[in-house]
């Protein structure tokens, strides 16, 4: 899995127009899991399967992640 940030996570969100809660249920983990994605700095600790599960579920939803941790860092629109 390419890696992503905990700051491309709340982006896409944000892009998305969604609430912590609602890409928590779309993406089938606990709501107390996702504040903890999100408010990490960098790249979020955690189960591979679980950030697996949020990226499916931001890029099912039409946004794509772009960069790396490392540099450049972002999300956009798929086109």
């Amino acid at each position: 899995m390419r890696l992503i940030t905990s700051g491309q996570i709340k982006a896409a969100r944000a892009l998305l127009g969604l609430t912590v809660a609602e890409l928590a249920k779309t993406a089938g983990i606990g709501f107390t899991t996702m504040v903890r994605l999100e408010s990490s700095d960098g790249i979020p600790a955690g189960n591979v399967k679980t950030l697996t599960s949020v990226k499916t579920a931001i890029e099912k939803a039409g946004v794509e992640f772009i960069g790396t941790p490392d540099s450049g860092a972002g999300v956009r629109w798929k086109t």
